[in-house]
């Protein structure tokens, strides 16, 4: 069968720049920690990917600290960063920041899925200094908050901002330093790179505790020897990964929006060009996942991170949509979608709507 994979939001496909970079490194003996010419040649791989990161993402080589993804960047800024302060999240949040802030008091969104910027000055006004923890864009609708805007409140509270651009980098332009925030998480396999590196970047003079202490490995900040082959890929994907080139996935992705003629979670909004959250009334997100996976067609119904589990949305959920959001599916087309994807996508879509009507239709009734 032929496939279709549209579910980069869980997974992009490995970049050939990445792949190269990978096997690049996988071929040095050496430790990067090590002083002789091994552990040197190691060592310029290293902060090449250092660099290729901090130039991507408007950061100093010296303010990116490698972790083994996005979650662990995630956890290390909060831990670092939220210490002594109370912590606000977006109600929007991906589960690696829930998970890391338990009671932490969520600030609204408005229906279209972008943060309520009058009620996060309420809640900044309301006590003292705070963490503010919220994602550049959303992973299952693909809505862009106003990060900006809220950096801007943030300090005229004296709050400090953690921003998780997992799903942002790479689609759209994303820097540190244009954002405000003080803090800033991405994830290689996010990008096109391998599964198992990301990224920190702090703003310039920010220091924090080590999560994971060790032998002093990147200035400090995170113990253990560096997983060499998957930073290398994140640094070439990081470098690869063409932001105004994937305004060509927005074309995919309003064919698609509009053959299927459904709602479309947080279309009112601005979003990724490669993301669509398209509601299905009574059919169960699960049971379209699983009928369009059937039909060669990868799609998902939310974040890849609870373990294979496909549970009712807290997203769609915390936009207002009640019912229905347990009837969403996302498609988020990677960086390589065929130029075909939205038709080829239609034509499953519509057949999986057609064999589930029809199934629905001739059900049984049974008089009482």
């Amino acid at each position: 069968m032929l496939t279709l994979y549209l579910d980069a939001n869980a997974t992009e496909p490995l970049r050939p720049e990445s792949r190269a970079a990978v096997l690049e490194a996988l071929e040095l003996p050496g430790n990067p920690s090590s002083v002789h010419a091994e552990g040197r040649a190691a060592r310029r791989l290293l902060e090449r990917a250092r660099a290729q990161v901090a130039a991507r993402f408007g950061a100093r080589p010296q303010d990116v600290v490698f972790t083994s993804g996005g979650t662990e960047a995630d956890a290390l800024a909060i831990r670092g960063l939220g210490a002594g302060r109370r912590v606000l999240v977006g109600a929007t949040e991906h589960p690696a920041v829930l998970a890391a802030t338990p009671g932490a008091a969520r600030v609204p969104v408005r229906p279209d899925g972008a943060l309520d910027l009058d009620a996060l000055a309420a809640a900044l006004a309301d006590g003292p200094p705070a963490l503010l923890c919220l994602m550049h864009a959303n992973n299952e609708t693909g809505v862009v908050h106003p990060v900006a805007e809220a950096a801007a409140l943030c300090r005229q509270y004296g709050a400090l901002l953690h921003v998780d651009a997992a799903q942002s980098g790479g689609r759209i332009p994303v820097s540190l330093a244009a954002l405000g925030a003080d803090s800033l998480a991405v994830s290689g396999h996010k990008l096109g790179g391998p599964k198992g590196a990301g990224a920190l970047l702090l703003r310039p003079g920010l220091e924090i505790p080590a999560l994971i202490p060790g032998g002093g490995q990147e200035r400090g900040r995170r113990g253990g020897t560096e997983p060499l082959p998957a930073i290398a890929g994140l640094g070439a994907a990081a470098e690869a990964a063409d932001p105004p080139g994937a305004a060509r996935l927005a074309v995919l992705r309003d064919a698609i929006e509009a053959g299927a003629g459904l709602p479309v979670a947080g279309a009112g909004a601005p979003r990724l060009p490669n993301t669509a959250s398209l509601i299905l009334p009574g059919i169960p997100s699960e049971t379209q996942v699983i009928a369009l996976d059937l039909a060669g067609v990868r799609v998902s119904a939310g974040s890849a991170c609870s373990s294979g589990k496909v549970a009712r949305s807290h997203v769609l959920e915390a936009m207002g949509l009640g019912a229905a959001a347990g009837c969403a599916i996302r498609v988020s087309l990677p960086w390589n979608a065929p130029a075909e994807a939205a038709e080829r996508f239609l034509s499953a879509h519509a057949a999986m709507r057609e064999r589930l009507s029809n199934r629905a239709a001739a059900r049984p009734i049974f008089a009482a």
